[in-house]
């Protein structure tokens, strides 16, 4: 019974890492290429926003029930992508400055002192 519960657990996460699209869109943002596309990423925000406002509208003149579903998964998609913005910022910052100590340690001794003045 465990092993089943393990299996669909797995098959499940690897659905969402594969097919949802903020999911796709937050590995893509993930590399080093695509970090600096996170603030402005941070811009889909509003519309998760603006899709969930519709939907508790529907919802309040006499709509489906199932929308608050849709109202949970737009807010938490809103929510991955807002505060993964911040988050390229600081991951950018790090990937810079790791590859400027990089490049540091690739100068032969003698360069460095004129670089440095």
């Amino acid at each position: 019974m465990f092993r089943l519960i393990w299996d669909l657990s797995v098959r499940t996460r690897y659905f969402l890492r594969r097919y949802m699209p903020t999911n796709i869109l937050l590995d893509a943002v993930r590399t080093r290429r695509g970090l600096r596309w996170g603030v402005p990423a941070m811009l889909l925000t509003i519309s998760y926003q603006y899709a969930a406002s519709i939907c508790v509208q529907l919802i309040e003149y006499g709509g489906p029930g199932w929308l608050h579903l849709l109202v949970l998964l737009f807010i938490y998609n809103a929510m991955k992508v807002t505060i993964f913005g911040p988050l390229s910022l600081v991951l950018l910052l790090c990937a810079r400055v790791r590859e400027h100590v990089e490049r540091r340690r690739e100068l032969p001794a003698d360069h460095r002192s004129v670089v440095a003045t």
